[in-house]
């Protein structure tokens, strides 16, 4: 299986490239729509601002759309996550709008938030063998999903919780980094692989 690591133009993916492949998933980084959306699953990275990301994003955004509601696996990390909803409070532009809902600056004692937090996650797949999740985060903002069946998991912070984690058809997206959370973020990038091979192949 080929997994498409979108480039933003903007940070280095090394780190989730490795996970990805450790998980058994071959990886090709591109800045090109129609190669990505040509391969076996999609990953959106958490790197860079949501402004400069959603100008990369396709002028149409329909096939994208298209394709990840008609069952191309994804999987959106951070940014990633955020640019699944219609929109951001931190810049101008317009994200895929795949989910509905809005992206909004975190209400904490600091932001950005940077560290390790809980994960109160769902029954979801992309959770399993994962128990008592600590994750890495490093996000000034959350998503808030119009519709809450959407979420999958859950985190706090300042008091207020927060979508720590989407799906919608074969589309996850997780606020925090599984690349930086030790063996149980790996775990969750395996499951991701392993979910992605599977109903890839179904598609």
């Amino acid at each position: 299986m080929t997994c498409a690591l979108f480039d933003y133009g903007a940070g280095n993916l090394h780190s989730l490239a490795k996970a990805l492949e450790d998980a058994g998933s071959e990886v090709v980084q591109t800045g090109d729509w129609n190669e990505a959306l040509a391969l076996d699953a999609l990953v959106l990275p958490g790197v860079g601002a949501f402004g400069h990301a959603a100008a990369c994003l396709p002028h149409d955004r329909e096939p994208l759309r298209r394709a990840l509601a008609g069952g191309l696996p994804c999987l959106g990390i951070c940014l990633g996550m955020q640019l699944l909803f219609e929109r951001s409070a931190e810049a101008m532009g317009s994200g895929i709008g795949l989910l509905r809902g809005e992206v909004r600056r975190l209400d904490g004692p600091v932001v950005p938030h940077m560290g390790w937090n809980d994960v109160a996650v769902g029954s979801d797949p992309l959770f399993d063998g994962i128990d008592d999740f600590v994750a890495y985060y490093a996000n000034s903002y959350a998503c808030e999903p119009t519709d809450s069946a959407t979420i999958i998991a859950r985190s706090t912070y300042g008091a207020r919780p927060f979508a720590a984690g989407v799906r919608f058809a074969n589309t996850w997206g997780v606020q925090f980094h599984p690349e930086k959370s030790s063996e149980q973020g790996r775990r969750l990038v395996r499951n991701f692989v392993t979910l992605a091979r599977d109903r890839g192949a179904s598609r």
